[in-house]
């Protein structure tokens, strides 16, 4: 079958959409490192990283959750991770007795320690029970970051997170596709930091030079 120029025009745009977007990370290079290396300190003093959203968000919360816990890297350390998402029974239980802006806090307030990391995502930065579960994990002590999309809308906007990692662009499904894209450099980038650092981000040299002293 012929390609039409309207299918050709139609193909160039989808591919620009995401060319756009995946330049506009890759010049988030040098915080996406930082933010790697923060995670893995984090990791390194025992914390684990907890990550929330909605709907298709959530799905890529339980994605990121996984990634860590189970990688599919062979020979790749495992670190703990879960996905406040997955629970049905607690989701829907806070919902109704506390209302939906509350059933990420509400989780964070019973299973954080200070140490831990959370990583809330949304689509637009509006999600008013992501923001208030990155509130109560900062007002914690937890490092906190969101993956978020458009123009980082609430988000990004205000002092909700430690670190703020945007896919700009105004197509659900471009930005769904750069979360992917960006969470899986996080983990990969998070075990070479790891592999590198001790505790609260020293180099493994430096380690172990003071324990010999």
């Amino acid at each position: 079958m012929p390609v039409t120029p309207t299918t050709r025009l139609a193909v160039g745009e989808a591919f620009a959409r995401r060319d756009d977007a995946g330049r506009g990370l890759a010049e988030d290079s040098a915080r996406i490192a930082q933010a790697c290396r923060d995670m893995a300190a984090r990791f390194h003093r025992g914390g684990k990283l907890i990550v929330f959203g909605n709907g298709g968000a959530g799905t890529d919360a339980s994605h990121v959750a996984v990634e860590f816990m189970h990688p599919v890297i062979v020979g790749k350390r495992a670190l703990p991770a879960m996905a406040l998402s997955n629970d049905a029974a607690t989701v829907t239980g806070v919902g109704t007795r506390e209302g939906l802006e509350e059933v990420f806090a509400h989780q964070v307030r019973h299973w954080a320690n200070p140490a831990d990391i959370a990583l809330g995502i949304s689509p637009d930065g509006w999600c008013a029970n992501v923001i208030r579960g990155l509130e109560t994990a900062r007002g914690l002590g937890l490092y906190t970051m969101a993956l978020v999309g458009g123009d980082g809308g609430a988000v990004a906007s205000g002092a909700v997170a430690d670190q703020v990692l945007i896919a700009r662009s105004a197509d659900p499904a471009v930005v769904k596709e750069i979360h992917v894209t960006t969470y899986h450099v996080l983990w990969e980038l998070v075990h070479v930091f790891f592999a590198q650092t001790g505790p609260c981000g020293v180099p493994q040299e430096a380690v172990r030079e003071e324990a010999a002293t």
